[in-house]
């Protein structure tokens, strides 16, 4: 890193120092990543608190001093990463190394290049002694890809007095490039999935391998599984998702945008998607409560036929339904011979404040006057949903100029995990212009 020029100005050699922390979650140990942030935070002069329920696994809280005119601005961002385990890497995934104009390495999309665009455009803000009209908060926090349970749920729930007065929050994803029909769009994330972690049980006659049985409890699994590959659980239109798509349909004019808005129609949503083909996966995630099997225990010898096999289920609800309706609607589709049980449940976000999201996207549409910055609702979730036990809206905005080929979501957990060297500049310099609204 050249220490010749303020860390401020080099997003991207931030990212790099980040990365070559291995924060793999389990076990995390993010302790060596959130010194590195503390030192050069408080080396800057800004105020930084250090809070652990493991002293192995830290979280961060930085508060640079506002004018208290307005209600404190809260940037948040998560230090640990998911495995790299059984994935071949072209380059090792914790070197960062610079090849081709991308940096490469596990953390480099989710979400490490975050957390430095927000570190740069903070160290900058006090590097050029603006004072913001209300306090800014920075949360560095550990343990995200697993439950939050020793990161932003340990903070929300021990530490809430921090976040005092917070209404609006940026954190993870959103502002990056979707080019759909020839059009720029930047979506913008207000709203998310909730968890929905569920359990399946099915029984039939067990016995010895050599003499088959017929509809026993592998058949029945067989059925079940069948059943979520081809069908779709029901239709549901929510509002984070309506103005997505009315944002998308709008950007996108005729004929395509009218196509489009047909989605919102639940006569005939699954018939656009099945148009759609492989384009319609992420309206399909935005439009049901969904269901992915994940893992599978059955017999543990070769020639047992088993009596009882278990299998794990990633449900995914839309805003506002619980875990009652996604049981309803998945014996609705596999039948009642599967015992469903919730395994565990996180409640996601209520109502959505949009109070933000026109300065957000007015630094976008100011720095591409191309874009089209529009709401989305995240399939996945985020920590945004423990903060909003606080009653805090986060907006996903850690913005990227990405080319048309690069898969942006595919590319998260996966291997070859790389991000454009400009594009954390320009996340950066997005977030700097956001925070001066403040100024």
């Amino acid at each position: 890193m050249n220490t010749k020029t303020p860390i401020a100005s080099q997003p991207a050699e931030l990212l790099q120092a980040l990365i070559r922390f291995d924060t793999t979650n389990p076990p995390g140990n993010e302790a060596a990543c959130i010194a590195y942030i503390d030192r050069l935070l408080a080396g800057a002069g800004i105020e930084t608190t250090i809070l652990a329920l493991d002293d192995n696994r830290p979280n961060l809280v930085a508060r640079l001093k506002g004018a208290g005119t307005v209600p404190p601005f809260l940037l948040y961002g998560h230090a640990d990463v998911v495995t790299t385990e059984n994935q071949d890497w072209t380059h090792p995934p914790f070197a960062a190394e610079i090849v081709d104009g991308y940096i490469w390495g596990r953390g480099a999309l989710d979400m490490k290049s975050g957390v430095a665009m927000m570190i740069s455009a903070l160290l900058r803000l006090k590097a050029e002694g603006v004072t913001p009209a209300g306090d800014i908060i920075l949360a560095v926090v550990c343990d995200e890809e697993n439950l939050g349970t020793y990161g932003a749920g340990y903070l929300v729930d021990q530490h809430a007095h921090l976040f005092e007065g917070v209404h609006y929050a940026i954190g993870e994803f959103g502002g990056f490039t979707l080019y759909i029909g020839g059009k720029k769009f930047y979506p913008i994330m207000v709203a998310e999935k909730q968890s929905c972690w569920m359990q399946a049980r099915i029984t039939g006659q067990g016995g010895h391998g050599s003499m088959p049985i017929r509809d026993g409890a592998m058949a029945k699994l067989a059925d079940m599984l069948d059943k979520f590959n081809r069908r779709r659980l029901p239709v549901h239109i929510t509002e984070p998702a309506r103005m997505m798509i009315d944002g998308l349909s709008d950007g996108l004019g005729f004929p395509t945008g009218p196509i489009l808005h047909q989605l919102l129609n639940p006569a005939l949503t699954d018939r656009v998607l099945d148009l759609l083909g492989t384009q319609g996966q992420l309206f399909n995630a935005l439009l049901h409560n969904t269901v992915s099997p994940t893992g599978l225990k059955a017999s543990d010898k070769v020639n047992v036929i088993p009596g009882e096999i278990t299998v794990d289920l990633d449900g995914r609800l839309l805003p506002g339904f619980s875990p009652e309706d996604m049981i309803r609607e998945v014996h609705q589709l596999v039948g009642n011979q599967v015992d469903i049980e919730i395994t565990d449940y996180s409640p996601g976000p209520g109502t959505v404040d949009m109070g933000f999201f026109d300065t957000l996207a007015a630094v976008l549409k100011e720095a591409d006057p191309d874009g089209i910055p529009i709401p989305m609702l995240m399939p996945g979730v985020t920590d945004g949903r423990l903060f909003a036990r606080l009653g805090i809206q986060t907006y996903g905005f850690t913005p990227m100029q990405l080319d048309p080929d690069f898969e942006f979501t595919r590319g998260i957990h996966a291997a070859d995990e790389r991000i454009p060297v400009e594009a954390v500049g320009f996340g950066a310099e997005m977030i700097y212009r956001a925070l001066l609204h403040m100024a």
